[in-house]
């Protein structure tokens, strides 16, 4: 309500539970359930994350550090290998990642040079936005244009037919 209501951001498309797949924190395997909200304002993407589980993540970690504000800042792509290979080249180092979607790769960085048991902070996703994902981004980029402040939270659309 605060973000559509009184800063005037929307509209909002909420997601009970994110379709991740090939989920991985810290080379290991696990079931994440998160839901998302996500609007724009302007050409800024805004994502409010819950964890609804306690699998291993950088969101966690935040978290129980007593971390609040900025989690990470993403940066999208439609050329994921190249911009991946590019990002470890220069010190990146990826602490967890997995898929959304078709198309839908994305990682998160720890720090360059950080000792991996010395952040958290706010960190870098590398987001693969070449599929259903990135036309969602597009429609909710779009939605929130001309937004009236009617129908402030929304599904999200079924990334298969996107």
């Amino acid at each position: 309500r605060h973000w559509s209501d009184v800063l005037g951001v929307g509209p909002w498309y909420y997601n009970p539970k994110v379709p991740i797949v090939n989920y991985t924190y810290r080379g290991e395997r696990y079931e994440p359930h998160n839901s998302v909200a996500l609007a724009n304002a302007g050409g800024l993407q805004i994502e409010l994350l819950q964890t609804r589980n306690d699998v291993p993540s950088m969101y966690r970690d935040f978290q129980r550090a007593g971390l609040s504000g900025v989690q990470h800042f993403a940066y999208w792509t439609e050329s994921f290998d190249t911009d991946l290979a590019r990002a470890e080249e220069a010190g990146f180092k990826v602490c967890m990642g997995g898929e959304v979607g078709a198309n839908g790769r994305f990682v998160y960085f720890e720090t360059p040079g950080a000792d991996s048991n010395a952040w958290p902070g706010t960190v870098i996703e590398l987001s693969e936005v070449a599929g259903p994902k990135g036309r969602l981004f597009k429609l909710i980029r779009e939605a929130s244009l001309n937004w009236d402040g009617s129908d402030p939270v929304r599904a999200f659309p079924d990334l298969r037919s996107l």
